[in-house]
Formats: C-alpha cells, sequence, structure tokens
C-alpha cells in the first residue's frame, strides 16, 4: 500500500516532465519557463523560475525561444557593406557588399566582383556572396565588352535586302549593309563607230563587282556621259513620309480655321437676333472673364422675367457698374449676404461664376461676402445688372429691392 501511494505521488510529476517544452526543471521539479522571441535569458532557471528581459532594438536581439540564451549583439555595418534589414529586437541586422562586390564567406570581406574579358559572358550574376560565373561565348553569340553585367548577345541576322560585309565572332558581331539593288544593269559608255552599246551585267553577290561603300547606284544613259543616281527604297520613303506629314498639318489648320469661322458666324447670327434694347456687356457676351464661364445677356433677360413677375417691381438695369454705389450700399449689402444661415453668399458666388477652390479661400476673410464682392467689383464685368439678376437666381429679391432703392439716385446719367 505504501509503495503505491509512492507511485501515485511521483506520477503527476513524471507526466509533467514528459510535456516540459524545455526539457529542464527547477529544483522543485516545475518545467522552466523558455524566453521568447525578442527577449533574452538574465538568469536561468534553478532554485527559482527562469527570468527574461526584452532585448534592446538596434542594439541587441534574440532570434530563438530558449530557456538559456541570452540576447546576442547586433551585427555592424562596416566598409564596403550597407544595411538591407536593420537590426530589431527578434532578427540581426542583415548586411549587403556595395554594388560590384560580393561577401567572401569564409573572411566575410567584401571582394570585387570577377570581370568577364571580351569574347566571354555572363553566365551567373555577381550578388550576396556569389562572384561572377563566366561562360565562353558559343557560336551564334558574342561579347565585345569586358564587364561583369552582360551575357553573350545573338548575332545580328542580315536581312533579305541586306549584304554581310562582316561574319559574326566571339568577340565581335556580324555587320551588314543594305543591298541598294539586287539586281542592276550598267551600260558601257558608247565607242566610236559603235551603235548600240552591249550592257553589262553584274551580279550584287558577286564581291568583286559589290561597292565598298553605300554609295549609290550610277546608271549611264546611252549616248550620255552623265551618270543617272538611283537611291534605294528606304531614300523612295522619305518623299512619301513628308507628303503624309504635311497633308495631316495642313487639314489640322483648316479643321482649326473652319472652327473659328463657324463660331463666329454664330456669334454674329446671335447678335443680330436680340432685341434692341438688350445691350451686351462691355467683355462681349461674357460677365465673368476671369472665372471662364460665358453667359449670354439674351439667356440672362430670360432668366429674369420670371423671377420679376414673383419678386415684384423689377429694379432698374442701368449698366453702372457695382463699384459705383456709395459705400454705406455697399456695406449694407454685404451685411445682407453675411446675415443669412444658409450661406447665400456662396450661392452668389456660384452664379457669378466662380470656382469652388476660389469660393473657399474667401471663407478664410474674416468676412467672406466682402471678400466676394471687392474682388468681383474689381472686374470691368461688374455691373448692377449682373448682380441683380445673380441675386433673383439664388431667390434673394429683397437684397434686389434694396439695391434698387439707391441705384436710380446714384447711377451716372
Amino acid at each position: 500500500l505504501t509503495s503505491r501511494l509512492c507511485l501515485l505521488r511521483q506520477g503527476p510529476a513524471w507526466g509533467s516532465k514528459e510535456k516540459c517544452f524545455t526539457k529542464m526543471y527547477t529544483t522543485s521539479g516545475e518545467c522552466c519557463k523558455a524566453c521568447n522571441l525578442g527577449e533574452g535569458v538574465v538568469q536561468p532557471c534553478g532554485l527559482n523560475q527562469t527570468v527574461c528581459e526584452p532585448c534592446l532594438d538596434s542594439v541587441t536581439y534574440s532570434d530563438t525561444v530558449s530557456a538559456t540564451e541570452p540576447c546576442k549583439p547586433c551585427t555592424q555595418c562596416v566598409g564596403l557593406q550597407s544595411m538591407s534589414a536593420p537590426c530589431v529586437e527578434s532578427d540581426d541586422a542583415v548586411c549587403r557588399c556595395a554594388y560590384g562586390y560580393y561577401q567572401d564567406e569564409p573572411s566575410g570581406s567584401c571582394r570585387e566582383c570577377r570581370v568577364c574579358e571580351v569574347g566571354f559572358g555572363l553566365m551567373f550574376p555577381c550578388k550576396d556572396s556569389q562572384d561572377t560565373v563566366c561562360e565562353e561565348c558559343p557560336e551564334g553569340t558574342f561579347s565585345s565588352e569586358a564587364n561583369f553585367v552582360d551575357p553573350c548577345l545573338p548575332c545580328t541576322t542580315c536581312e533579305e535586302n541586306e549584304v554581310m560585309v562582316k561574319e559574326c565572332t566571339a568577340v565581335s558581331d556580324a555587320e551588314c549593309r543594305a543591298d541598294l539593288h539586287p539586281r542592276w544593269t550598267t551600260h558601257a559608255p558608247s565607242l566610236a563607230g559603235s551603235d548600240s552599246p552591249e550592257p553589262i551585267t553584274r551580279d550584287p553577290f558577286n564581291t568583286e563587282v559589290v561597292p565598298s561603300t553605300l554609295a549609290d547606284t550610277v546608271t549611264t544613259i546611252m549616248g550620255s556621259s552623265q551618270p543617272v543616281v538611283s537611291r534605294g527604297t528606304a531614300d523612295n520613303l522619305i518623299p512619301v513620309y513628308c507628303s503624309i506629314l504635311a497633308a495631316v498639318v495642313v487639314g489640322l489648320v483648316a479643321y482649326i480655321a473652319f472652327k473659328r469661322w463657324n463660331n463666329c458666324k454664330q456669334n454674329k447670327q446671335g447678335a443680330n437676333n436680340r432685341p434692341v434694347n438688350q445691350t451686351p456687356s462691355p467683355e462681349g457676351e461674357k460677365l465673368h472673364s476671369d472665372s471662364g464661364i460665358s453667359v449670354d445677356s439674351q439667356s440672362l433677360h430670360d432668366q429674369q422675367l420670371p423671377s420679376q413677375s414673383t419678386q415684384g417691381p423689377a429694379p432698374k438695369a442701368d449698366g453702372s457698374l457695382y463699384a459705383s454705389l456709395p459705400p454705406s450700399k455697399q456695406e449694407e449689402v454685404e451685411k445682407l449676404l453675411g446675415s443669412s444661415a444658409e450661406e447665400t453668399w456662396r450661392q452668389l458666388a456660384g452664379e457669378l461664376g466662380y470656382r469652388e477652390d476660389l469660393i473657399d479661400s474667401f471663407t478664410r476673410e474674416e468676412c467672406p461676402a466682402r471678400a466676394l464682392l471687392a474682388h468681383w467689383s474689381s472686374k470691368d464685368t461688374a455691373t448692377l445688372d449682373a448682380l441683380l439678376a445673380a441675386l433673383r437666381k439664388i431667390q434673394r429679391g429683397d437684397i434686389a429691392e434694396s439695391l434698387d432703392s439707391d441705384s436710380t439716385a446714384t447711377s451716372p446719367v
């Protein structure tokens, strides 16, 4: 019975040792705790449990889960090495050699990459701990420069209308020359007493008669000593390309001229169709030249008609500038625009042709309505007519009536 009790007491302790990850135990039989990634052991377990501390960023690191390993110092990149990854609590720094160098593993230093000589090309590039691996250029390839980045390049293949003047070797590429005429006939000069000279036919693939330069083919005409120069196909295409380009340019110019003429014609027809009592604004059909929005005075007049029937008697449109109003009247208009909770001045700015970015700039002013009217009144098109029409369009006939009360007294005669 006593032996059975002893076995029961030893059973849980033996079972817990089987599940212990570190396989290390304190003197009391407790499984030793392991320090996580980014933590190092300060005091290993024994009488007491394991004591861990976090590693310092860029100073020490720990990339293992251990019950014995402390934080290790970070690797320092020196000399020709550059840091490709920094040292953090759980990973060491990663150093790489500069471009053109590789890391020699036995010594840990950076060594210059091997250069592939002329006639040899790159097989494996130089990077990390691998030096350059070169290969001799096989048949059909060449390498004319010594470096550590270029492989053997394929030789140039001459086209059907070209003649090879130099074969490809391991150290130089092939050279081709345009065959200006696949087969030509040259007439010999007429001799004394000869009526019909015999033509001489030359084979362009015969190296004895192929010209040594890319000169033009010269053919002499029967009975004449003046040579006739016959250029190749590529030269004959140049006038065709120039003609096509000239036609495109002429077409574009004609299209632009037609569009301008059509616009002028439509503007003249619109001006002739307006009633006599309607006159265009000083800038000619544009109320807001700075904003880029063109407003036809005829459409502006049509918009005024329905609002006049609902807002009461319309103010007199005498064409005077807004700047001619007394300062007290301008201040009154600014207060009416600024006192509205719906930001009437923003609606007015939109009707006057201002863009949203410029409207937003007015909000940074102490009095946005005053800033808007001051900016707008500096334009030549800032007339009372335009302001009254914009006020009616945003349903602010009350401000229009206030302007009309003094416009008759202040407008110039």
